[in-house]
């Protein structure tokens, strides 16, 4: 018996995919559904090693949280990496298989895998009640749809209803809504069951003539709108959409319980991956996070993160373009913090030979760290966990750099000069009581009077996060209507928008 399934695609990118994929994934499980997520193909930096050694995106680790489900590779069987402008490292079924620019990709690449990832819907199928799929981009991107198998390619073969989420708070949703559906050839609209408007502020009513003209030209109805909220935008999938630089990291947190704030900053760097590592520093009461990408900015930081990257000595020379370098070196003479984790922990090093990712051969780090890394044509995918500072750690590796200590206090499985950390486990910080020991020493180091909550638990925040995703669901959409598309597809005799999709 095969179970019932959902593709929510979005008229842009960010229009809201993976929080409503999340928020319906949460409903549907507190209704005693088993659920599982899906993502044929995602691009992004952002990314998670399931317990079995595989590398997904953490859009999809979040969503089989929300199913309240272990994350497998099933759920994001393609998935890409940026390395710059024109080209991708490919991770199938979890493992790297190689860097393609986009035109080979899209040449016929791509195509080739539609069989691997229908096969890997199809066993979720087969093993759960629902699957909640996830599109990318928007599914009437004309160039790209021959070799589509995340959108409308996938909704066709799986068939696959298909509800279009329109982020309202960018304007333009109605034009947006129906042009999607009239860029569509006759078999892809038959699977275009209708909308949901996502990021709504205001009155609903005044919305509602839209609505009403919306389905009279489409004949599609729409499922719901959500209201817009603060603080949802969990693990963001593109490392490349926008700039980040004074970017403040939102949290719903209470005050400070000591006298001072804590002040963290974060280096832009170029092609940077699993920045949602600072997540859990955001969460903490009094602890404010920003992105960084000039010198000045890091003056009146407590603790500065140099994060993960996907081209290790682009972000170097990066910094010391920048002028970053110089600073960094000045904050390690004066025993102020910083905190480099996985290919920001590589660049603190002596120096590294890359002849993989960058193939430059022998480059000189800051020398902060005393550490020399490797570049291994294997990647390292594992699950570790450990202690630091007294506290039981978890966390995940993801890299290529091999790292060979030749001093230093060990920390986790990097070092520790002074007031220097590296490491190459991501989601450290997760871990409650080792983060708060941490925070402990960083305001020791910048003389602040600043005092961790003693019950913070990011976990929870991260439960209580989902929940509200479910609540929007449940209380802003027509949730029999949803029920009855993912049970039972899209409906019958929707009618054809023209012109369609081009020859």
């Amino acid at each position: 018996m095969t179970g019932g399934g959902l593709l929510v695609a979005g008229t842009t990118s960010d229009a809201g995919k993976s929080v409503v994929t999340a928020g319906i994934c949460r409903w549907l499980v507190r209704q005693g559904v088993k659920v599982a997520p899906f993502k044929a193909q995602n691009m992004s930096l952002n990314s998670f090693v399931t317990r079995e050694g595989a590398e997904i995106g953490r859009a999809q680790a979040m969503q089989a949280q929300a199913c309240r489900i272990e994350p497998t590779a099933l759920m994001n069987p393609v998935l890409l990496k940026p390395g710059g402008e024109q080209s991708s490292q490919v991770v199938l079924l979890g493992k790297p298989v190689g860097e393609l620019s986009a035109r080979t990709y899209h040449g016929g690449r791509q195509e080739q895998l539609l069989g691997t990832v229908l096969d890997c819907l199809a066993e979720l199928r087969g093993t759960y009640d629902a699957v909640i799929c996830e599109g990318a981009g928007s599914p009437a991107e004309i160039n790209l749809r021959r070799t589509d198998i995340v959108n409308m390619g996938i909704a066709r073969n799986a068939r696959l209803p298909v509800l279009v989420v329109g982020d309202i708070d960018r304007g333009g949703v109605f034009a947006s809504f129906f042009g999607t559906v009239a860029l569509l050839s006759p078999e892809d609209q038959a699977l275009v069951a209708g909308f949901l408007v996502n990021k709504f502020r205001g009155d609903v009513s005044l919305l509602e003539p839209g609505l009403d003209m919306l389905h009279g030209l489409t004949g599609r109805r729409t499922y719901g709108v959500l209201p817009f909220r603060h603080g949802l935008g969990i693990d963001e999938e593109d490392g490349l959409r926008v700039s980040l630089r004074g970017t403040v990291r939102e949290s719903d947190t209470a005050a400070p319980v000591g006298e001072d704030i804590l002040r963290v900053a974060v280096c832009a760097v170029p092609l940077m991956s699993n920045f949602t590592d600072v997540d859990a520093l955001a969460a903490e009461p009094g602890v404010v996070v920003r992105f960084v990408d000039r010198p000045e900015e890091l003056a009146d930081a407590d603790l500065v993160v140099v994060p993960g990257t996907r081209g290790t000595v682009r972000a170097l020379e990066w910094l010391h373009e920048r002028g970053l370098a110089d600073a960094l070196v000045r904050r390690a003479r004066e025993g102020r913090p910083v905190l480099g984790i996985c290919g920001g922990f590589q660049l603190l090093g002596e120096h590294i030979e890359d002849d993989v990712e960058s193939r430059r051969g022998h480059v000189d780090g800051l020398g902060l760290l005393p550490v020399r890394v490797r570049f291994a044509h294997e990647k390292t995918l594992t699950r570790p966990v450990g202690e630091a500072l007294g506290e039981r750690v978890e966390g995940y590796e993801i890299h290529h750099g091999v790292a060979s200590l030749t001093g230093g206090e060990p920390f986790l499985d990097g070092c520790r000069v002074g007031s220097v950390w590296g490491t190459h486990w991501h989601g450290s910080l997760e871990s409650d009581g080792f983060r708060r020991a941490f925070l402990r020493e960083v305001a020791a180091a910048a003389g602040r009077r600043f005092v961790p909550a003693a019950d913070t638990s990011f976990a929870a925040l991260r439960e209580e996060q989902l929940d509200r995703l479910g609540d929007l669901i449940e209380q802003h959409a027509d949730t029999d209507a949803l029920w009855r598309l993912i049970e039972s597809g899209a409906p019958q005799g929707l009618p054809f928008i023209p012109p369609g999709a081009p020859a």
